[in-house]
């Protein structure tokens, strides 16, 4: 490479903003700190001090040492105030110019909205009533280079919060908060299922068949085998597997994926639960579902009475839950009875829902799908589902074409999904082989899997069976709109570039 081409750079452009904050960087550095800092040892979180602070103005508090965010800043005469917060609150500092040396009241001119500052100093509070923490010492942790968004309009395209979630978790409202209550809602269900000692285990995120769920898959390729994969889309079989094996009260937290579209209720990849309890039925699930989501509520909150959306709605937690059967939910909603293949037919129609060459059963759940759910304010147990769109299910013994099965649905939303635990080889493997009548082949119901029939010829216990949506769940205790609002980083579509002045469109 010739010395003209080594000599060639690329010109980075830096908006003016960002200049501003290279420049302050610059002088951290000439006063002799790390703009990037260094670890910060022995300091509190900003609740502990906000804890330490005096009930009465202008008495003397205990040193304390806090790191955190700058949020907000302001100034009056010699003194100088900056908000900082950190996961567990926020706090008022406090730099007065007679408190600090030169270079330290110098180093703090450098400050902006965003950096990351550690401080020494006294819990004070001011004679407003504000806790705040008299500043002794500055330590700068990192400089920000970025703005923050505008306080008004930066955080209301929804796109750009969940693209640049880091920027949504610290400055968009309650955000932090409910992500951090989802990871309580998780600790909630373990203890739940501790306390009924269950075990928690992990299975396989490749699977060799796709199975356990009605989906389509993601298919990849492991290079060294040379097979096809299929990333999970439930954890069931494995899970019932170590049930043979002797695990009576099992259960997985875990991700799934589901190659299907993009709504305020679903997301490609996602969190599910899956619990299996030996000598238990789909009743026992229905008793330790309540258990887990009143439990899961409480650590959140005092109350059973949640809000949901804006509007002053609210939805009642309060056990115990009613339980309805899938068929007089159908007649009292749908209008006539579901065994009525003609009048089903006649409402299906009437719906514009597609019945040609579908099984009459898959034709009613589209039917329950369009006319019931939604009038399911809950929270409600729907129960006793028809058979034939249940293949793992066992069951009803003196009603064959009725599976034990519920679902859990709250606000219209189904939140989980239990079933008494088909263990019959025989039936199984007959399930197996039969692809539901209307169902595409690339999804994924009842595919033949030889070696959990084999598990099943071992023994499986009688059982019962549950899956809840983590997602949904935490979306319902946070008033949480969307499911995006309760996942981290949620699948997006590649960003798009934006347009410059004067680009023509491609014809």
């Amino acid at each position: 490479m010739s010395d003209q081409k080594q000599g060639k750079q690329k010109k980075v452009k830096v908006d003016r903003f960002e200049k501003v904050r290279l420049e302050k960087l610059e002088k951290i550095q000439e006063l002799g700190h790390d703009p990037f800092g260094q670890r910060f040892d022995d300091h509190s979180s900003i609740a502990e001090c906000v804890a330490a602070v005096p009930q009465a103005s202008g008495e003397p508090g205990p040193d304390v040492r806090a790191a955190g965010r700058i949020m907000l800043r302001r100034k009056a005469g010699k003194l100088r105030f900056y908000d900082i917060k950190d996961q567990t609150g926020r706090i008022q500092l406090l730099f007065s110019r007679g408190d600090l040396s030169e270079e330290q009241w110098e180093l703090m001119g450098q400050l902006d909205l965003g950096d990351l500052i550690g401080i020494d100093g006294a819990a004070w509070r001011t004679d407003s009533g504000e806790p705040s923490i008299k500043v002794e010492k500055l330590t700068v942790l990192c400089k920000s280079l970025a703005q923050p968004p505008e306080k008004y309009s930066g955080l209301k395209d929804d796109e750009l919060r969940l693209r640049q979630r880091y920027v949504d978790l610290i400055y968009g409202d309650g955000v932090l908060e409910r992500m951090l209550q989802r990871s309580t809602i998780i600790d909630s269900v373990r203890q739940t299922l501790r306390g009924h000692r269950f075990n928690e285990v992990e299975t396989p995120v490749l699977h060799s068949i796709a199975g356990g769920a009605a989906a389509r898959p993601f298919i990849t390729h492991h290079n060294a085998l040379d097979m096809e994969l299929y990333l999970r889309i439930a954890l069931e079989l494995h899970l019932k597997r170590l049930m043979v094996g002797g695990i009576e009260r099992v259960y997985e937290i875990g991700r799934v994926f589901r190659n299907e579209g993009v709504d305020k209720t679903h997301n490609p990849e996602f969190t599910m639960i899956e619990i299996y309890q030996a000598y238990g039925d789909y009743r026992s699930m229905m008793d330790l579902t309540e258990e887990i989501v009143v439990n899961a509520a409480k650590a959140i909150g005092d109350t059973l009475v949640l809000p949901w959306g804006d509007d002053g709605e609210t939805v009642d937690l309060t056990p115990p839950w009613p339980r309805r059967t899938y068929g007089e939910l159908f007649k009292e909603h749908a209008g006539c009875e579901m065994q009525d293949q003609q009048a089903v037919a006649a409402v299906a129609q009437k719906l514009g829902i597609d019945t040609d060459g579908k099984h009459p059963d898959v034709i009613i759940s589209e039917v329950f799908e369009e006319t019931v759910e939604d009038h399911l304010e809950g929270p409600v147990f729907v129960t006793d589902y028809p058979a034939s769109i249940c293949p793992l299910t066992k069951r009803k013994t003196d009603d064959p074409s009725v599976a034990e099965r519920f679902e859990l649905f709250i606000k219209g939303m189904e939140l989980a999904n239990a079933y008494t635990e088909l263990n019959d080889p025989r039936l199984q493997e007959e399930l197996f082989k039969k692809q539901l009548d209307g169902m595409s082949e690339e999804d994924s119901m009842a595919k033949m899997d030889d070696d959990f029939v084999k598990a099943l010829k071992v023994g499986m216990p009688p059982a019962g069976g549950l899956g809840i949506g983590i997602d949904r769940m935490v979306m319902l205790l946070t008033n949480g709109r969307k499911i995006g609002d309760v996942i981290f980083f949620p699948l997006l579509r590649h960003e798009q570039p934006q347009k410059k002045d004067g680009d023509q469109p491609k014809t």
